[in-house]
């Protein structure tokens, strides 16, 4: 019908009607030009804010002076900021331990959720059940804040990186995506690998996870993103100043625009970068790891969340 709407169309036999796009009228060219004119505002909405902040770190102390504290487009852009950031003070420390956490908090998490996700999904698992429930029960009823913080402190790991990892190592939502994934792997694949002689460890690594790239991309990617971005728990967790993740040094030095100590002796000549280019510059760097990380694994984030959550 809609083929026929169209041809008639082109031949010029009902061009008086408007043509039909997936069994709807096609809108309009004003609303066609109202739609697009919309995405352009939301895309503008977007993309000047981080604009400014690159364009911020870049500029210098006359620049910022004449744009009142944002700049738009540097005349003269430089890397003052970074160099002195980037020195080896406060901000190298801080870069390095959310890098360590991050990269070690990914990879433990990863491995723990795996491991239980894929033991509550084989049938007759010793104690799937309680586990599986226990499991529920943390999904919707989660600690508060000063029972985690005393489970914490006795453990003895205030002012330690594992306050940042531990707490957050095993997300309740992750095993439920992950495990549903693992049910949708066909049974007779594991039969045919345990005929063969494989043990559960084999099946895993050799059939399980090769099939299950793209959940494992995604709760990585999410695990990733939350480590990264661990600034609660610093603050309950971490008092030593040494270390502090980059998001609570960022949280010190431009939300409460404290003063950025830092070396300038190998910057070009003896002036300090602005205050607000360090600023954007230390918000660049915080945002720049997962930016570049992003788009090489968008693509598995429909596939993993869709087939790891929807039952046919």
């Amino acid at each position: 019908m809609t083929d026929t709407i169209i041809r008639d169309d082109r031949r010029g036999g009902r061009a008086g009607r408007p043509r039909m796009v997936g069994g709807t009228p096609r809108p309009g060219l004003p609303i066609r030009g109202l739609k697009g004119i919309a995405l352009l505002i939301a895309c503008a909405l977007v993309i000047l804010p981080f604009l400014a902040v690159v364009s911020t770190s870049l500029a210098d102390q006359q620049q910022v002076t004449e744009a009142g504290g944002y700049v738009l487009w540097p005349d003269r852009p430089n890397l003052d900021a970074y160099r002195a950031i980037l020195s080896g003070g406060v901000v190298t420390r801080a870069l390095l331990v959310s890098v360590g956490i991050t990269l070690a908090g990914t990879a433990l998490s990863l491995t723990c959720v795996t491991l239980l996700a894929y033991s509550l999904s084989r049938p007759g698992s010793y104690l799937q059940k309680p586990v599986l429930l226990t499991v529920l029960f943390t999904l919707f009823f989660t600690p508060g804040m000063i029972p985690m913080y005393l489970t914490v402190r006795q453990l003895g790991l205030i002012d330690s990186y594992w306050a940042l990892i531990l707490p957050t190592m095993v997300g309740a939502f992750q095993v439920i995506i992950m495990r549903a994934f693992f049910q949708e792997i066909p049974g007779e694949l594991i039969d045919a690998a345990r005929i063969d002689g494989a043990n559960e460890l084999q099946i895993l690594t050799r059939i399980v996870l090769p099939l299950s790239k793209a959940v494992m991309a995604v709760i990585g990617l999410f695990n990733a993103v939350a480590y990264w971005n661990a600034f609660f728990n610093a603050v309950l967790y971490i008092n030593d100043t040494e270390k502090w993740p980059l998001q609570l040094v960022l949280r010190t030095y431009v939300v409460d625009n404290a003063a950025l100590g830092v070396d300038t002796a190998d910057i070009a000549g003896t002036v300090m970068p602005p205050s607000q280019s360090l600023q954007m510059a230390i918000l660049v760097i915080s945002l720049v790891p997962i930016a570049l990380v992003y788009p090489f694994l968008q693509r598995h984030f429909a596939k993993g969340m869709l087939i790891g959550a929807v039952k046919g």
